[in-house]
C-alpha cells in the first residue's frame, strides 16, 4: 500500500469508495462477502447507487492484498459441512485501515468542494 494516496484530479474512484466503507463495516461488526454486499445496496439505494458484486470483491480483494484484511472461514450457523468467509483486520491491519481513512478523508474533501463549486457556478 502507498504511504501517500495521489488525487486522481477528478472525483472519487469507485474502488476506493468501497474500500472505506468495507473497512468501517469491518469495524463495526463480522460480515462476509455476500451480506457486505446487501448492506452497501441497501444503504446507497436512496442515492441510485447499486454496487455490483465484482467490484465489492475486488475491493476486498485489493485490502487483503495490502494487508489490511484477511479472510477466516466459519462453518454456516445451523449447518454442518457449509463454510462462509468473513473477513477482519489483521495484526497490523486495523493501523492501516485508519491510515487508509484518513487519506479518503483528504480526497472526500476535496470532492466535496469540487461538486459544491460546480453547483454554484452553473446552478446559483
Amino acid at each position: 500500500m502507498s504511504e501517500k494516496r495521489k488525487p486522481s484530479g477528478f472525483l472519487l474512484k469507485q474502488r476506493a469508495f468501497l474500500k472505506l466503507y468495507l473497512i468501517t463495516l469491518t469495524e463495526q461488526e463480522r460480515l462476509y462477502g455476500l451480506k457486505l454486499l446487501d448492506v452497501l445496496r441497501e444503504e446507497f439505494q436512496p442515492f441510485g447507487y447499486r454496487p455490483n458484486h465484482s467490484e465489492v470483491y475486488k475491493a476486498l480483494h485489493d485490502l487483503i492484498e495490502d494487508g489490511i484484511l484477511e479472510q477466516v472461514k466459519k462453518k454456516k450457523e445451523g449447518m454442518k459441512y457449509q463454510e462462509v468467509v468473513y473477513y477482519r483486520f489483521t495484526e497490523e491491519g486495523y493501523k492501516k485501515a485508519q491510515l487508509y481513512k484518513r487519506q479518503l478523508k483528504t480526497e472526500l474533501d476535496r470532492c466535496e468542494a469540487l461538486i459544491r463549486k460546480a453547483i454554484k457556478d452553473n446552478f446559483s
